[in-house]
């Protein structure tokens, strides 16, 4: 699938905050399909047996994707987790190149859905997700007065020309 464009990052999140030294620091690719992808690597600080993702992470990980599923049509309309369902596939390893990808199942002016799918390099599923989110404007989901640019100050390049992905279930 052809990546279009990237989504900003922040400074502390931990998933895509970029001074964050125990995050993930994941970039977020816009496809042309409308969906949301992200390739990323689990670093040896998220797991939870030896060689193992902690669950907790992985959840946050799709959390992420799904919610920023809306940014490809809304840009700047947060997502409000209000329910997250994640079904773990099989074991998600650490310290190895990922891709997960996420896009809208239901979209109203009030809230959203989204699919969240994690899987190994060759396809392999890994997780699986839903989310049901509430919809927040930018001005209401930070009450420091910081502009979008100040929250996401991180314009993220274009590295990626495509990712592979299995068709949507």
């Amino acid at each position: 699938m052809k990546v279009i464009a990237t989504q900003r990052n922040s400074k502390k999140c931990i998933i895509c905050g970029m001074e964050n030294p125990l995050g993930l620091q994941a970039t977020f690719y816009n496809l042309e399909d409308g969906s949301v992808a992200s390739v990323f690597t689990y670093k040896e600080e998220h797991q939870s047996y030896p060689d193992r993702t902690h669950g907790g992470m992985i959840t946050a990980l799709l959390d992420e994707l799904m919610g920023r599923a809306l940014w490809t049509t809304e840009p700047g309309v947060f997502g409000v987790t209000t329910t997250i369902s994640v079904t773990f596939r099989r074991p998600v390893p650490a310290n190895v190149k990922l891709k997960a990808r996420a896009y809208l199942t239901y979209n109203s002016p009030r809230g959203f859905t989204a699919k969240g799918e994690l899987f190994d390099m060759d396809n392999k599923l890994l997780a699986e997700s839903s989310c049901r989110y509430l919809k927040l404007p930018f001005e209401r989901a930070f009450s420091d007065g910081k502009t979008y640019h100040e929250q996401l100050p991180y314009d993220m390049p274009i590295d990626i020309e495509e990712i592979d992905f299995p068709p949507k279930k």
